[in-house]
C-alpha cells in the first residue's frame, strides 16, 4: 500500500503534486518522492520520511516543469530503510521513464531473472517496482523499435507488461518527452482515478480525495487492465489492454487503508463502514446482552464510523476514551514487532473517566498481529474498566497477504490456526466478536454510490484466503517472505548507499 499522484499540465505541477501527496500521506509514511519533466530532462527529489520533512523550499524549487509523478512509501518488499528504494524510479532507455507503484508483483522474482537472461536488464535493488519499470521499458523498446512513439505503441507495450507481471498494480509512468501514462492490473486490486482541472490539468491519483483536496474534479475511476496517456499536448487517449479484466479491489481498502472521504470504485468508504458498523451490531448481540455494555468506545481512527453506527444501533452510549497523538506514525505500518508494541502508548492515551467502573465495549476496524489489541485491552483496564469487550469491524486476519499490504507471515497473524477464543486469551478481552466474511463482503458491496455499477467481487485473501489472481501456492507465499522490508539497523544502512540511481537535484 503506497499513494501515487501523477499530474499533466500546461504549468508547473511541483506544489499541485506536493499537496497531493499530503492528501495521500496516509498510505505511506516511510518516504516520498516526486519527480517532473522539463525540456526532456527529469528532476527528481526523494527521501526517508514524512512529505513535509522530505521537501523544503530548495528542494521546491528544483522541480521545475509541466507534468510530474508523486508517491508516499509503505514498504512491503524490498528495504525499508534504504532510501534508494523509495519512488519514483528511474531507467534511462528507451526514451527516458521515471515510475511510481502501488501493489506488490507476486513473480517478481521470475521477472528478475529473466530480466538480466533475456532482457539484459540490470536490477539495481530489491523493490519489486523497479522490476516493473524495466519489463515496462523493455515492452516499449520491442514496440517502437526506433520509430516514433504513439499511443498505440504504448498501449501495445502494456498488454505485454500485463502478459508478463503477476499479482496487484496500479501504476504512474512519465515517458521522457511523450507524456504520462497510467494503468492498473486486470483485476483492479489497487486503486486508480482520473480528474480534471479547470484550467485542462490531468491528475491522477490513489483515491478521490487528492483530486478533490487539489480542486479537481472527479472523473472516473480506470478500469481493471485499462491504460490512460495523455500527451505532451496534454490529449487523453484510452484503451483496454488486458484480455480478461475483472473487478476485484482489495476490501481492506474500504475496512481500514483508504481515507473515509473518499471514494473507491464507485464505492463510499465512509458509507461501508458505517454498514460494516451495522452488521457487527447484530454479531456483538448474539455474543454479549447490548444490556451488558455501558459504552461503546473506538480505536481511532479507521473505526469511528463503525463504532457510532453500530452504538446507535444497539441503543448504546458512543464516547471517544483514547485521544491520539497525530504526530506519531501508523503502528501498523512501523516495521518490527518490538517498535509497533513500544508505540502503541505514545500514539494513544486513555481518558480515565470514560473506562472507570464500566462494562466497555472496543470497536477497533481489524485485528491483524493481536499485539496492539492486547496493550489496548491493558490500558482500559488500568483505567479501571470492570469489563473489556472487543469487537473487530473486519473477520479474522487468517491469510498471508501478498498484494500489498504488510501482513505476509502465517506467524504474525495471531487469528492463523486459533478458535475465537484462542484469540480472546491472547488479546486479554472478556469477550471478542468478529464480522462474518459474508457479511463484510456485503457490507462494502451495498455502499456502492447512485449511477455506479455494484462491485461483483473483492480481494479478501487475508480473510478467506482466496488469491483473486489464480496464481498463489504455499511456496509462493514463502517466497515473497524472503524479500519482506529488511529490518537491518537503519545505521548500518547509512555506509551502505547505491549510487546508481537518479540523485537528487543539488
Amino acid at each position: 500500500m503506497c499513494g501515487i499522484v501523477g499530474v499533466a499540465s500546461n504549468a508547473p505541477v511541483n506544489q499541485l503534486i506536493y499537496d497531493a501527496l499530503l492528501l495521500l500521506q496516509h498510505r505511506g509514511q516511510d518516504a516520498a518522492g516526486i519527480v517532473t519533466q522539463m525540456n526532456r530532462k527529469f528532476h527528481m527529489h526523494k527521501a526517508k520520511g514524512m512529505v513535509r520533512d522530505v521537501f523544503r523550499t530548495r528542494n521546491m524549487r528544483s522541480l521545475p516543469g509541466n507534468c510530474g509523478l508523486g508517491q508516499v512509501r509503505y514498504p512491503t518488499a524490498g528495504n525499508a530503510f534504504s532510501e534508494e528504494e523509495a519512488q519514483p524510479f528511474y531507467v534511462n532507455a528507451p526514451f527516458g521513464l521515471v515510475l511510481v507503484h502501488n501493489g506488490n508483483l507476486t513473480n517478481a522474482k521470475a521477472l528478475k531473472a529473466e530480466l538480466f537472461s533475456t532482457d539484459h536488464r540490470h536490477i539495481n535493488t530489491e523493490s519489486d517496482s523497479e522490476v516493473l519499470l524495466n519489463v515496462l521499458a523493455h515492452e516499449l523498446e520491442k514496440t517502437t523499435r526506433g520509430l516514433p512513439l504513439t499511443p498505440a505503441d504504448v498501449f501495445k507495450a502494456v498488454e505485454g507488461v500485463h502478459k508478463r507481471i503477476k499479482g496487484s498494480y496500479a501504476v504512474i509512468a512519465l515517458i521522457a518527452g511523450h507524456g504520462l501514462l497510467a494503468f492498473r492490473d486486470p483485476f483492479g486490486i489497487r486503486p486508480l482515478c482520473i480528474g480534471k482541472g479547470k484550467d485542462g490539468t490531468y491528475m491522477l491519483a490513489s483515491e478521490s480525495v487528492a483530486l478533490e483536496g487539489t480542486l479537481h474534479q472527479f472523473e472516473r475511476n480506470l478500469a481493471p487492465g485499462e491504460a490512460v496517456f495523455i500527451d505532451m499536448e496534454t490529449q487523453l487517449h484510452t484503451q483496454q489492454c488486458a484480455a480478461k479484466p475483472d473487478l476485484n479491489p482489495c476490501i481492506f481498502e474500504y475496512v481500514y487503508l483508504a481515507r473515509p472521504d473518499s471514494t473507491l470504485d464507485g464505492i463510499s468508504v465512509y458509507q461501508a463502514r458505517l454498514n460494516l458498523g451495522e452488521t457487527l451490531a447484530k454479531r456483538v448481540i448474539s455474543t454479549v446482552p447490548p444490556s451488558d455494555i455501558d459504552v461503546v468506545i473506538p480505536i481511532p481512527e479507521s473505526s469511528r464510523p463503525s463504532a457510532a453506527q453500530l452504538a446507535q444501533l444497539l441503543g448504546l452510549p458512543y464516547r471517544e476514551g483514547f485521544v491520539k497523538n497525530r504526530y506519531v506514525g501508523r503502528t501498523f505500518i512501523m516495521p518490527g514487532q518490538a517498535v509497533r508494541k513500544k508505540s502503541v502508548r505514545q500514539k494513544l492515551n486513555v481518558i480515565a473517566s470514560e473506562f472507570k467502573g464500566r462494562n466497555v465495549l472496543l470497536v477497533d476496524d481489524s485485528i491483524v498481529r493481536g499485539t496492539t489489541s492486547r496493550e489496548i485491552v491493558q490500558m482500559a483496564r488500568e483505567a479501571g474498566a470492570r469489563k473489556v469487550y472487543m469487537a473487530s469491524a473486519a473477520p479474522p486476519v487468517r491469510y498471508p497477504n501478498v498484494y500489498g499490504i504488510d501482513m505476509p507471515t502465517k506467524d504474525e497473524l495471531v487469528a492463523h490456526n486459533r478458535t475465537v477464543d484462542e484469540i480472546r486469551q491472547i488479546i486479554d478481552c472478556d469477550a471478542l466478536i468478529y464480522q462474518d466474511v459474508d457479511a463484510m463482503k456485503q457490507a462494502v458491496a451495498s455502499a456502492v454510490l447512485p449511477g455506479y455499477p455494484k462491485v461483483s467481487g473483492f480481494d479478501a485473501s487475508c480473510f478467506d484466503g482466496v488469491y483473486v489472481t489464480g496464481d498463489v501456492s504455499e511456496e509462493d507465499i514463502e517466497r515473497l517472505n524472503e524479500n519482506r522490508p529488511s529490518q537491518q539497523d537503519e545505521s548500518e544502512m547509512e555506509s551502505d548507499r547505491s549510487r546508481l540511481a537518479l540523485p537528487n537535484a543539488s
